[in-house]
């Protein structure tokens, strides 16, 4: 591999930043005019299950600009992430070997796959569940009003966790690849993953078995999907002797 003055590096990583955060601002400002219909998209799954009638509710002065603003430039932000990533590979793929490039780009894509998949499972089937849950729980005599920007922070925490549980298969394949544990290991470790996944769930989701429980399971599921993935892609890397001396 070509080596590089630190100048040169510094200057092809400030090009890309410039490249992605470009690619950003476009896609921001074209799903600009349709801020409130993407919250109302969002919104959706809490909106389903409230009574006829029912409307969310707005208790700071900037929320009903802002928070729509926040959810287009998330949503900005996910449709811009595969031109994202491409600048971040074009700048790190010069200085990877060959069976790393074999390695990361594969499970750099399968990453960004897994992360929107965990989003989906949590907007498609969590949310109509929980909050049905939530609402059928209501005492008689409450009225369930939800303030929009808290909404959104309870949304976004439970797109992160589904998002990073997902991860879970890809995380195995690379400590298994990178010789860090053996599959022998992680199948002995399987008790204690099972009883992790309840107490990170009980950390990260809110205060009731019906959710915790819906992200436990798949976490110990897709931990098991790794150790199956991990079996089938074989022996762990090793670098070749001639790669070596390139370097």
């Amino acid at each position: 591999m070509n080596e590089q003055p630190l100048l040169a590096h510094l200057i092809e990583l400030r090009t890309r930043l410039v490249r992605a955060l470009l690619g950003l601002l476009i896609v921001f400002l074209g799903l600009f005019h349709w801020s409130g219909d993407i919250y109302h998209l969002l919104a959706k799954p809490l909106m389903d299950v409230l009574p006829a009638g029912s409307r969310m509710i707005a208790t700071d002065v900037t929320a009903p600009f802002f928070v729509p603003l926040k959810v287009t430039m998330l949503v900005a932000f996910l449709i811009s992430l595969p031109h994202t990533l491409y600048q971040v590979w074009a700048f790190v793929a010069p200085a990877l070997y060959t069976h790393e490039k074999r390695l990361v780009l594969p499970l750099v894509v399968a990453s960004v796959v897994l992360f929107f998949a965990g989003m989906s499972f949590a907007y498609f089937l969590v949310f109509p569940i929980v909050f049905h849950f939530m609402s059928s729980v209501t005492p008689s005599g409450v009225s369930m009003m939800t303030d929009i920007d808290k909404y959104l922070s309870f949304v976004l925490g439970m797109f992160i966790a589904f998002g990073v549980t997902f991860e879970v298969p890809v995380v195995v394949i690379l400590l298994t690849k990178m010789g860090v544990v053996s599959v022998a290991t992680l199948r002995q470790g399987r008790p204690y993953v099972i009883v992790a996944s309840f107490v990170i769930a009980a950390i990260v989701t809110p205060p009731d078995v019906l959710s915790q429980t819906m992200l436990a399971v798949p976490l110990w599921l897709l931990y098991e999907a790794g150790i199956v993935m991990s079996v089938f892609l074989g022996k762990p890397i090793k670098r070749d002797d001639s790669e070596a001396e390139q370097a």
